[in-house]
């Protein structure tokens, strides 16, 4: 994995579980904040879904399109566009009507020191949205951090533990999520809580910042000592497939990868393919922020591309130094500042 071409086909391939999934989900989609770091190939894989499923069926793509190109980069692939602020509300008020949302939108970095915005992204818009699509169904980006670390050899937390988020940005997370439940209570609109961590795309994620700290030289602080993380494209391709699991009340789901990954293992397997030795610091504390994705696995089966593979992956991409995009995960966090 060498090119942002290679990357692309590798993300955007629709399984056949998808293109039949897609058969099933009734009329257009919306996919709200595609402009964030998982919208773009979450739009191309649905879009070639479509395609290859024979299907009629507008997709939407909904964004302030901040970055040069994108937008005409997304039209190209059969998006209809559409420039939004949704914190706008007469400028939301005018988006089209549609049968299946994708919420996307939401603040996590840079929280810290701008919190009135992560709040107002993060629990206040949700609540305009959800009384616009009230008769939707409406599959919400959330994240693992509404939950508390757990003990490392715990499994992670499941769906029925109780959230307790660390610090404002997992806070404003879990008011999202009530913000949406209430109105998918009062309005029986069909929802489903994605809480996805970490999404691994060659170009940034837990595993890259790894490689190129074994690359680099630089110690790699141990205190957050194990995470859970999964392929971007089987994440998207969930998020799609997740439009015919909502229910009212809303269902809940943990988007991850199935294994707790130890970052000693991780870092030592990224060195050895990079031949450097990675250099540690710090020790491994006996809790994590972990997700257990076990519900997952029995709705959508086991993720296509593997923890070796993404591992095989992102080293050969830092030993070439592939394109990165500059948003850190800070997965190393223990504090929940963003």
């Amino acid at each position: 994995m060498r090119t942002l071409d290679e990357l692309e086909q590798a993300m955007t391939k629709p399984s056949t579980k998808l293109i039949e999934d897609m058969k099933n989900i009734e009329g257009d989609l919306m996919l709200l904040g595609v402009g964030g770091k998982m919208g773009p190939s979450l739009a191309k894989l649905a879009m070639n879904a479509i395609r290859e499923a024979g299907v009629n069926k507008k997709v939407y793509g909904v964004s302030r399109f901040s970055e040069p190109g994108l937008q005409d980069e997304l039209e190209r692939c059969g998006l209809e566009t559409i420039v939004c602020d949704l914190l706008d509300d007469a400028s939301l008020q005018t988006l089209p009507d549609v049968s299946n949302v994708i919420y996307m939108a939401g603040t996590k970095f840079g929280t810290t020191g701008n919190e009135h915005l992560t709040w107002a992204m993060n629990a206040y818009l949700p609540g305009r949205v959800a009384e616009k699509y009230r008769s939707s169904r409406i599959v919400v980006f959330s994240t693992g951090n509404v939950y508390p670390l757990s003990p490392i050899h715990s499994g992670g937390a499941t769906e029925d533990f109780a959230p307790a988020p660390v610090g404002e940005y997992g806070q404003s997370c879990l008011g999202r999520e009530r913000v949406f439940e209430f109105f998918s209570r009062r309005s029986r609109t069909p929802m489903l809580m994605y809480r996805l961590n970490y999404a691994i795309d060659m170009r940034y994620g837990v595993l890259l910042e790894l490689a190129k700290s074994v690359k680099d030289g630089r110690p790699i602080d141990l205190a957050m000592g194990h995470f859970n993380c999964i392929w971007q494209g089987d994440a998207n391709e969930i998020a799609l497939r997740s439009l015919l699991r909502c229910e009212s009340p809303v269902n809940r789901l943990n988007v991850t990868g199935p294994e707790t990954v130890s970052v000693r293992y991780a870092a030592a397997e990224l060195g050895k393919r990079l031949g450097m030795k990675p250099e540690f610091t710090g020790r491994e504390a006996e809790t994590a922020l972990l997700s257990n994705a076990s519900k997952c696995m029995r709705l959508f089966g086991y993720p296509g591309v593997s923890l070796l593979q993404m591992i095989d992956w992102t080293a050969e991409w830092a030993a070439h130094g592939g394109a990165t995009i500059d948003k850190p995960t800070h997965f190393q966090q223990r504090e929940g500042k963003f």
